[in-house]
């Protein structure tokens, strides 16, 4: 079986930032872009527990599918199952400059939120229990003013 492409990322290399991952082009001639929005180094560092990278699914997922701009262009966000990040695919052929301003909002939003998390209820959602605001609120912090507001090429390319 060949290998996927995510697969055959050097995650010894990889540090905390905002990759293409890959572009997709649909039936009808469509672009898609998934990004994976890294937020721990693989391998290096403790991974984000299930509890606050839920919070951070629901609360992202909420803010970029209600975004006045970016709303009908936003496709799916969700975790990375080994807990170092989350995959964003946006429609169209972007690059991770172009998309960092909407992290960065994004993130900030996070990071600032107060209040009870969207669909985490019982009805909304499959385990809503499974959820941290108080460590959702501090990783997004963390990757926002560590990553995200001082992005270098090395934080918005992936190593060789």
């Amino acid at each position: 079986m060949e290998k996927i492409p995510s697969f055959t990322i050097n995650h010894l290399a990889l540090k905390r930032g905002v990759y293409v991952s890959r572009y997709d082009v649909t039936a009808s001639g469509d672009w898609l872009t998934t990004f994976d929005v890294r937020m721990k180094e693989p391998n290096n560092e403790p991974a984000i527990s299930q509890s606050a990278l839920h919070t951070i699914e629901h609360l992202a997922a909420t803010f970029l599918r209600n975004h006045p701009t970016w709303k009908n262009e936003i496709v799916y966000w969700g975790p990375m199952g080994c807990c170092t990040g989350n995959y964003l695919i946006v429609k169209g052929k972007l690059t991770s400059k172009d998309i960092l301003p909407l992290l960065i909002e994004t993130f900030d939003f996070i990071s600032k939120y107060e209040g009870e998390i969207p669909g985490a209820t019982p009805r909304d959602c499959g385990n809503y229990l499974l959820n941290n605001l108080p460590m959702g609120k501090w990783e997004s912090k963390k990757y926002l003013e560590e990553v995200l507001l001082c992005a270098k090429e090395e934080n918005l390319n992936y190593p060789d």
